[in-house]
């Protein structure tokens, strides 16, 4: 799952990315609006947390307008915890949820997962390729004898393959969607995952596999 991220006090950012990274989410973090309102339009996010005193535009200006161009992106808002006016605003403007600071992290996921459950295109529980599954709450690769709990990055590369089962992404893609845009990992990491990854299939005898096209990229597909 991959969130877009608003909030202005850097100290906050970090916490809270730290947390949502721990627990599997991948986060694009910004610190303002309008660039909250550009990245919104770049990216393709599973849901968006915005907080609402942002400089350059804020979160309820970044709602009203995505909302208007048609964005149905489950967005949480976090809001002054005195500040009611702009909780009914944002419930007005199209916000699914909102969370009062100063706020508990737990609190934070609880909301995270429930805005994601109500988002229409949630993927399953449960992923499926050929003989294998990804369970996407316990993070268990799953063949027909054996299951692998996988570490963050494979699991969220494993994750990016089986939600795109037959089609290429470039070694710049998954370095872009597992790592973020702001990583400092080589291309070659790529490929050193999807070594791991391979080795994860040939031991649980799966009948699919990554497949890899010389300057095109990588794909999961089931065995001819």
């Amino acid at each position: 799952m991959k969130l877009l991220y608003a909030e202005d006090e850097i100290s906050m950012s970090e916490a809270v990315v730290d947390i949502l990274t721990y627990h599997n989410y991948m986060v694009d973090a910004v610190y303002d609006g309008q660039t909250a309102l550009e990245y919104a339009r770049m990216e393709q996010y599973d849901g968006i947390i915005l907080d609402i005193m942002m400089p350059g535009m804020s979160g309820l200006e970044v709602l009203a307008e995505l909302r208007k161009e048609g964005c149905r992106i489950p967005i949480l808002l976090l809001t002054a915890k005195a500040e009611v006016e702009d909780r009914i605003q944002g419930l007005d403007l199209g916000a699914d949820d909102y969370l009062p600071k100063p706020f508990v992290m737990g609190e934070l996921l609880a909301r995270v997962r429930a805005m994601l459950r109500r988002r229409k295109e949630f993927p399953p529980d449960i992923l499926k390729c050929g003989n294998v599954s990804l369970n996407l709450h316990s993070y268990e690769l799953i063949g027909e004898k054996q299951t692998f709990v996988l570490p963050n990055l494979e699991y969220r590369m494993m994750e990016l393959l089986m939600l795109n089962q037959g089609i290429y992404l470039s070694s710049e893609d998954l370095l872009v969607k597992v790592w973020g845009y702001d990583t400092d990992a080589e291309l070659g990491t790529v490929w050193v995952y999807i070594s791991y990854l391979r080795k994860r299939l040939l031991a649980l005898n799966a009948n699919v596999e990554i497949k890899a096209k010389r300057n095109i990229g990588y794909t999961l597909e089931v065995k001819e």
